[in-house]
């Protein structure tokens, strides 16, 4: 079983071209290294199963033997190294990208995605167990995801961003820095054998692109700076996002805000999210036109969104660089006492911005979300944050994904859902179970609007928490969508054109 596995997977490495036909026998060796093994005889007859149980079948005999730790962490090290054994070298997948590149971005991105699966580096077989569905809501079909690749993260705060700013592992220092292509990992730090990166310019620095191992949309993909250093949102990043899709016009590009509360996860290391999907922010119209001193020759406007969105678009980049930085510049000092906008208090800042670069034929488009994190004693959390009522169903952070239109619910929540939806066709109570308890107040609501069934309960659920997840955004949202709100938004325009 062992000779078939090996040769199986060298076999599957040949057809999916991270190795070819005259790498055979090195790999073999290389695999044989890897197992601890001595001697090889190919098999009369392959196995037909895929990557990832193959690499299990291997892993499984390592750990028998004592070669690594029967554990989830210890296993994922091992396979991964197996899987570096069958990787072409670094340079030999960036002479390929760069001529796709340069005939067709999109030949270029298709071959590196295809690599990036085959290699196992995105573990389909992980990421297909992930719910996902789509839910209408008033702002369109939002995106629901039930992430089961990764666990439920706790709300940064402001302590905690500062001691992740400080804090920096030898070697790497953070999971995006380009040491680790190639590395062999620790029970702390994934193993990269499989990983490789490919590099580019933004704005004229060195920058390099990557896919999340995560998969959260299609082609989600990762740019990072080559150099370790803070995340900045600035009009540096603005012109390195439109940069962006002008070399990857079928891509969008963005980037989480640079602070804690409204923030990413990783602000330690300079770096965007993008991909080929059109979110329902993107989709969203622009419900308030506007027009901005100076730059009349652009179109802008308010979206139709629960977060607070201007839009920009127009055919000189350069000119929508511009009044983006210009915009965040005013929004990082801008004070509205009477509609609770604080830049700063005690010298904190607490204004900045998600950004979103992408293209419409020769156009380019700017989406601008303006963000705050100020707290207060009753929602220390913040103010424009999911707020407790929501945290049943969404508390983390709303990031760049979520703002998008993307939900990124924690695990928890199959198993929470399904016995809900026991319960509620059942007619049991909602109280004394620990996996609904937190749920009870939503669903006693729902249960004066519907009746369950074993038939409807799952959709009606699977919508209602799609709009649950509009609510988390018009929470995260700094001018409601109200009379009040559209008047103080536009205030803060008027300051951007004083």
């Amino acid at each position: 079983m062992i000779n078939q596995a090996i040769a199986s997977l060298v076999q599957y490495a040949v057809n999916r071209g991270l190795i070819e036909e005259d790498d055979r026998v090195c790999a073999v060796n290389a695999l044989l290294e890897r197992m601890k093994l001595d001697s090889f005889e190919a098999p009369a007859q392959l196995l037909d199963k895929p990557v990832h149980e193959l690499l299990d079948i291997l892993t499984d005999d390592a750990a028998a033997r004592g070669l690594c730790e029967d554990d989830p962490v210890c296993r994922d090290l091992f396979d991964t190294g197996l899987m570096g054994c069958l990787m072409p070298r670094p340079s030999e997948m960036r002479r390929t990208f760069r001529r796709l590149l340069a005939e067709d971005p999109r030949k270029a991105t298709d071959w590196y995605y295809a690599m990036s699966g085959a290699s196992n580096y995105i573990r389909w077989d992980r990421i297909r167990r992930n719910m996902v569905w789509k839910a209408p809501t008033e702002y369109g079909e939002l995106d629901i995801t039930v992430n089961l690749t990764k666990p439920e993260k706790a709300t940064t705060t402001g302590a905690a961003f500062k001691a992740a700013k400080q804090a920096a592992a030898a070697y790497p220092k953070c999971l995006l820095c380009v040491e680790n292509e190639g590395y062999a990992g620790r029970y702390n730090h994934p193993a990269r054998q499989n990983h490789r990166i490919m590099p580019f310019t933004l704005d004229g620095e060195p920058w390099f692109l990557q896919y999340s191992p995560y998969v959260y949309y299609n082609e989600h993909c990762i740019a990072f700076s080559g150099r370790h250093y803070p995340m900045t949102v600035d009009g540096h990043s603005i012109r390195q996002l439109l940069d962006f899709v002008t070399v990857f016009p079928h891509y969008f590009m963005g980037s989480n805000a640079d602070l804690p509360i409204v923030g990413g996860s990783i602000f330690t290391h300079a770096h965007f999210q993008g991909g080929r999907y059109d979110f329902a922010m993107a989709k969203a119209p622009i419900e308030t036109p506007l027009v901005f001193k100076c730059f009349e020759d652009l179109e802008a406007g308010i979206v139709k969104w629960p977060m607070s969105v201007i839009r920009l678009r127009g055919a000189d980049r350069e000119r929508v660089a511009a009044l983006g930085e210009k915009i965040l510049k005013c929004w990082r000092s801008y004070t509205d006492e009477a509609a609770y906008i604080f830049a700063e208090t005690d010298g904190t800042p607490h204004s900045t911005i998600t950004p979103i670069a992408r293209r419409r034929g020769a156009d380019y488009e700017l989406d601008l979300v303006l963000r705050n994190n100020i707290t207060t004693e009753e929602l220390p959390l913040g103010v424009y944050h999911p707020h407790p009522e929501l945290h049943h169903i969404k508390k983390e952070n709303i990031g760049l994904i979520e703002v998008m239109g993307l939900a990124v619910l924690p695990p928890r929540l199959k198993r929470e859902l399904a016995r809900l939806a026991e319960l509620l066709v059942s007619g049991g109570d909602l109280r004394a179970d620990e996996l609904t308890e937190k749920h009870a107040d939503w669903a006693e609501e729902l249960k004066t609007r519907y009746t369950f069934t074993a038939g409807n309960v799952d959709k009606i659920l699977r919508d209602e928490v799609g709009v649950v997840f509009s609510k988390v955004l018009e929470h995260a949202g700094v001018y409601k969508r109200s009379p009040e709100g559209k008047e103080a938004f536009l205030r803060f325009i008027a300051a951007v054109n004083a």
